[in-house]
């Protein structure tokens, strides 16, 4: 006999902010430094992230000013990720997996049954 799907699921959403409630890192940035990494070009993860290359370089460049630290550096003609970005990249996302792992766990607990 075939488990029934769950019928809703939760979702969760994590970014972390400087006090003035800007956005210092979150997924968006963590896609953007993913995808910087992989093509090795601002310009190339612009447009595959379907911004402009404007756009993506204000969003690193802000997060870098209020981190006080560089995430991405210049290299030929292309870009390339500085440690600082690789180990933030690291813990972000065992800190997101963290956070969805036990969201999924306080809504089976707290909620499921509720709207099963």
């Amino acid at each position: 006999m075939e488990k029934q799907k769950e019928p809703f699921v939760i979702r969760s959403k994590i970014w972390v902010e400087d006090l003035e409630g800007s956005v210092v890192f979150g997924v968006g940035r963590y896609r953007l430094l993913e995808s910087i990494r992989r093509l090795g070009s601002m310009n190339e993860a612009a447009k595959e992230m379907k911004m402009s290359y404007r756009a993506v370089w204000l969003r690193i460049r802000s997060s870098e000013q209020r981190m006080g630290k560089a995430l991405v550096i210049r290299q030929g003609n292309g870009s390339r990720l500085t440690p600082f970005a690789e180990s933030l990249m690291k813990c972000f996302k065992r800190l997101n997996t963290i956070v969805k792992s036990e969201s999924d766990e306080a809504f089976a607990t707290l909620m499921a049954d509720h709207l099963s």
